[in-house]
Order: structure tokens, then sequence, then C-alpha cells
């Protein structure tokens, strides 16, 4: 189908045409409508636009409403445009820290056993004076995110658009404010007294430590920049062994399982065995007492409602739970399988797996905690557990 730019092209190459006998009526039509002609239809005007979702298959779209585009523009950019307003005091974020943060982050953001530490020391007074963190160039120390982030936008967004990890977005904007806050007093920032708002947030951003950590000097801000390794490529006579500048500290390995089992293989980025790591350091993993169990291997019984694996795990899917879990094996936590297994000879299982579900709870899988889920509806933790207990440890 021709558009009305491709029609005014042919129109005007029939007007080249009419010296040679061509039929000059289109070209007359072409003029009239050009001088608003009355006699003569405007061709562009009453040609209906297509529509830009319209394709070889009719319709495939329609435009976005406002409503939509205003759900999904919720970033917030370096120089604060998008930041909503609110605010909140250190001490109201270290209520909400406490009942939703505390169990992957720790009580101040320094554990180490889900995340890595958010704050853990490594800056000084000086850092924060000169804008620049120096324990960065320390391989030996723990990178945290207050030592590497530069812009305090960064942490507002991220925590606004995916904290709680279990339920995301959850947090009302005066809440991000308050945790935010806390997460700068921990970090030696701000006072316990401080109260942060979208008002006061661009002091803050002259007080981050690693503010002055980012650059742009480098081939990814344009395209005639100078490419930021200083790598050769190796074509002749290279060197059997690299050395790797960056690894897992000693500490770590095997803290949250075995990374290789968690990855899909066939990635650019395949898991590290951390396993066999942990175990040439000296290293008890953290998830001893996690394997699953010889009779783990099957997905447990559907319950007495006729809820199947695969009705459960779609609920568990909606409720984030399979972020941590998967059927079989170990993801974060225990597979399911091997925890139907585990409790399947215990007259209370159910009763005892949804106040888990519900609460929370750390040490029987292991030392990584599981927080509380109390946002799930009863009903739906109760048809869990009851499916989790119907299992048979055969």
């Amino acid at each position: 189908m021709c558009t009305w730019v491709n029609r005014l092209a042919l129109l005007g190459l029939l007007a080249a045409l009419a010296g040679c006998g061509a039929d000059t009526a289109p070209v007359a039509e072409a003029e009239a409508a050009q001088t608003g002609n009355d006699d003569q239809p405007d061709m562009a005007a009453t040609q209906p636009s297509p529509s830009p979702w319209q394709g070889k298959y009719g319709d495939v779209g329609r435009a976005a409403t406002a409503a939509e585009i205003d759900a999904w523009d919720i970033d917030v950019r370096p120089d604060f445009k998008g930041l909503p307003p609110g605010s909140g005091s250190v001490e109201e974020g270290e209520e909400v820290w406490l009942a939703q943060c505390s169990s992957c982050h720790g009580d101040f953001g320094d554990s180490n056993e889900v995340f890595t530490p958010l704050v853990l020391g490594n800056v000084t007074e000086e850092d924060i004076e000169n804008g620049r963190v120096e324990a960065l160039n320390d391989p030996a120390r723990v990178r945290t995110t207050f030592m590497k982030v530069s812009t305090v936008s960064t942490l507002w967004d991220y925590i606004h658009r995916a904290m709680p990890w279990n339920n995301p977005k959850s947090l009302s904007d005066d809440e991000v404010y308050a945790v935010l806050a806390y997460l700068l007093n921990l970090a030696y920032i701000v006072d316990y007294e401080f109260t942060l708002s979208h008002e006061n947030i661009d002091d803050i951003q002259a007080k981050m430590p690693n503010r002055n950590g980012m650059t742009r000097d480098h081939g990814l801000w344009k395209i005639d920049g100078e490419p930021d390794t200083a790598n050769v490529a190796c074509m002749t006579d290279c060197d059997d062994e690299v050395e790797i500048l960056s690894s897992i500290p000693d500490y770590a390995k095997g803290a949250n399982g075995n990374l290789a089992q968690q990855m899909r293989p066939y990635t650019a980025t395949p898991g590290i065995d951390t396993a066999e790591e942990a175990e040439e350091a000296g290293v008890e993993p953290a998830s001893a007492g996690n394997e699953q169990t010889a009779t783990g291997d099957t997905a447990p019984a559907p319950a007495d409602d006729g809820m199947t694996a695969d009705t459960a795990m779609a609920l568990a899917g909606e409720y984030g739970c399979t972020g941590c879990h998967q059927m079989d094996g170990k993801l974060v936590g225990p597979g399911f399988a091997a925890i139907s297994d585990k409790y399947a000879d215990r007259d209370d299982a159910a009763a005892y797996l949804a106040d888990k579900i519900r609460n929370g709870g750390k040490g029987v899988w292991g030392q990584i905690p599981m927080p509380p889920q109390s946002e799930i509806p009863d009903e739906d933790i109760a048809a869990l557990a009851e499916w989790l207990a119907s299992g048979d440890s055969n």
C-alpha cells in the first residue's frame, strides 16, 4: 500500500512525463490540491493515516496509555529528575530495615551470608572529603556498595524498584527515603537524627565517599573514545597461564552454596565451582546440612486438595519463592523435593512449614536465612505447606 509520500513522488514523476504525451489529469489533480481548489479532492487530507502498529497481519498492538507509561517510568536520574517528594528519618528507616531487610543484609548492613555487604567500614573521613575511596585500590579489602557507588540517586532508585527482594515496589516513597537514611547513617555519612528528603538529597550527593569514582573517559561513553582496558589480544606465543586479578575471598567461598550448580553451564559466565574452592581453602560450606537426601529427587505427591506440582510451582512463582527454591537440588535454599522428604513423617508438618513460610527462619538448612513471607495470604501459605507436607519419604 502506497503511503502519501510515495503518492506525491508518483505525481511528480507523472508531471515530468506530461511533456511526453502522458496523461496530465493527475498533475492537475495534484496542483489543485496544492492550491486549495475546492473542486478537486485533497488526496493527502482525505486518505486515513496507516496505524503505526499495522503490519502484514493487521494491527499488532496499541499506543501505551498515560497510566501505563507512568507505572513504567519510575527511574531516578543522577540529576534527581524523576525523584518523587517525600522524607524519612534514620530512626524510621531502622524500623523498616529490621522488619524487611535485615534477614538478608544483617542488622547493620554488614552481612555476607546472602548478599555481599552493603556497609563494612573501609571508608574514611578523608574518602568522604575527597570523593574517592582509597580502599578500592587494596584487593584484600571486601568491596561494599558504599565503597563503589558514585550517585546516591542510584541507591534510592534501586531500593524503590527492587527491594525487598521478595516483594519489590512494596515500600512507600517515604519508607525508601527512611531506609536510605538508615544506610547513610551506617556509612557514617549522616548522624542518627538526620531526616532525608527530596529537598536535601542533593546535599548528600556532595558527601558520597566515591562520588568522584565515575569517569566518562572511556570507550563506552562515546563512539570514538579510548578503550577502557589495556589488554592486547594475544595471537602467538601466548602465556599458558593467566593471572586472575579478582576472586572470591577464602572466607566467602561456599557461603551461598556451589555457584556452578546455580548457573546454566552453557552461558558466557558459568558459575564458579565454589564447593571445590571452599574445600581447597579448608572452609566449611555454609550449605552444609543442606544437601539433597538420597530420596529427595522426586517431586512431592499431590496434596489431598488435588494441587499438583505444576500448580504448586506456579503458586510459588507468583510469590517469588522460586527465586531461591527449585524443585530438585539447592538454589539459594533447599529444593522443594528435599523439604517434602525431610518432613514427610512429621505429623504437624503442614503447620510447621506454614509457620516457617510465614515467619521465616535460620539454621535448619544452613546459615542462609529464610526471610518472612508475611505478605502471602494465609490460604496460599496453607496450600503450599500442605503440598510440601504431602510428600512420601519412601
